[in-house]
């Protein structure tokens, strides 16, 4: 084999190994309303610093501001109004919401802004989770939306409310 030839097969392998791992580094998640539609959908993509959320999630009471959070089961069904979902990812065992003392969970995000048309329009980075396996792992999780904003400090749920939205992360 030339080296030329070689460099060129290296090469193309890298380039292939690097799609995979980019690809395992992508999650999508579908959104439930609560009458059971999808109404939106997040990708999340993974880095060694955490993980971005891109979301879009139509159908949201219009402006206002709305809770988001990671919650710890994977199940979404808009009959038990999305408690399926369980309560929040807090494998650390910390208190609720970015101003209690002992806090965030891992779970805990910043409250998003609901516009005029009742779309949700989100990039937000958490660098309390990953997409991998391991304790703060999130795929197979669940993100959800609530009817109001977190105070960031109530536990357990920082006074959100009702839970309006679901998506499992897949």
């Amino acid at each position: 084999m030339t080296r030329i030839a070689a460099a060129t097969l290296a090469a193309g392998l890298l380039a292939t190994s690097g799609s995979f791992a980019q690809d395992s580094n992508t999650a999508q998640a579908e959104f439930l309303g609560l009458a059971g539609t999808e109404s939106g959908r997040a990708t999340l993509t993974g880095s060694d610093g955490g993980v971005l959320f891109e979301i879009e999630l139509t159908g949201l009471p219009p402006r206002k501001w709305v809770a988001l959070h990671i919650h710890e089961t994977g199940a979404c069904d808009p009959s038990s109004s999305h408690e399926s979902a369980g309560g929040h990812f807090n494998p650390g065992g910390k208190e609720h919401g970015f101003l209690a003392a002992d806090g965030p969970h891992a779970g805990d995000m910043p409250n998003q802004y609901v516009g005029d048309d009742g779309v949700m329009r989100a990039q937000v980075f958490n660098a309390m989770v990953r997409l991998e396996d391991g304790d703060n792992g999130i795929r197979g999780r669940a993100i959800v939306v609530h009817a109001g904003f977190d105070d960031y400090r109530t536990a357990p749920a920082g006074g959100a409310g009702d839970r309006l939205a679901c998506a499992v992360i897949k």
